[in-house]
């Protein structure tokens, strides 16, 4: 698997942010493999954090073989060309993913972190960084987001498979076929029937590297749950 982190790719009021980025760029990078999904990675806010709106960042999540530099150059000059004026994009690519990277991204979630911290981390142990534009602070969340993504164990996808397809009550099978992992309830029980009120937005946590749907118990319907 290849970690791709995108973060500050967007500025106030501007309607595009980054996990919709990462969705627009999900597409164009099945020629280069299959994209298992894109996960959102909730970071600190605090007011010394610039931020547009929650401080998150992205991961696609890209099963291939291809080249991190060939796959690094053509991240970097989709984000950078896609991203508006004022912002501070950063991108960071990477297959594997040592635990101190995670531990970063981890700090990064309840403590403020510095940029040259985030960079020094990256060319210690070889992954692809890039600041776009701006002050390229958002190489901070972009390594942020390759960290937590590749833990297996933070986060919510915003797509995989046919999620987002889904809308209004589906059976828990249908929400399976569509590629979830796993339905469970807040004590971790999984739940194989029944039936789910989707609302039209799924968004299933990332639990050892799979999504799994959290549900409470409505009437008469399951519930869905965003964790994270």
């Amino acid at each position: 698997m290849i970690y791709i982190g995108l973060d500050d790719t967007d500025v106030v009021d501007f309607e595009r942010g980054t996990g919709k980025l990462a969705r627009q760029l999900a597409p164009d990078l099945e020629r280069f493999g299959v994209v298992f999904g894109i996960s959102r990675h909730q970071l600190l806010v605090d007011p010394r954090v610039p931020m547009t709106k929650r401080n998150s960042s992205a991961c696609l999540h890209l099963q291939s073989d291809v080249s991190l530099d060939e796959l690094g150059e053509f991240v970097a000059e989709y984000v950078g060309e896609i991203s508006p004026v004022g912002s501070d994009p950063g991108v960071c690519v990477a297959r594997r993913v040592p635990a101190p990277i995670t531990a970063f991204g981890r700090r990064a979630q309840t403590e403020l972190v510095r940029q040259q911290e985030a960079r020094q981390l990256a060319a210690a142990h070889g992954l692809f960084l890039r600041g776009l534009g701006g002050t390229e602070d958002g190489v901070i969340g972009a390594l942020s987001a390759v960290g937590l993504g590749a833990s297996g164990q933070d986060g919510r996808f915003i797509l995989v498979g046919a999620m987002r397809e889904l809308d209004g009550v589906q059976p828990i099978a249908a929400v399976l076929a569509a590629g979830i992992t796993a339905v469970r309830d807040t004590a971790d029980n999984p739940i194989t029937e029944g039936l789910i009120q989707t609302g039209g937005k799924l968004r299933p946590a990332l639990r050892d590297g799979r999504p799994v749907l959290y549900v409470e118990r409505g009437d008469p319907y399951w519930l869905p749950l965003k964790l994270d």
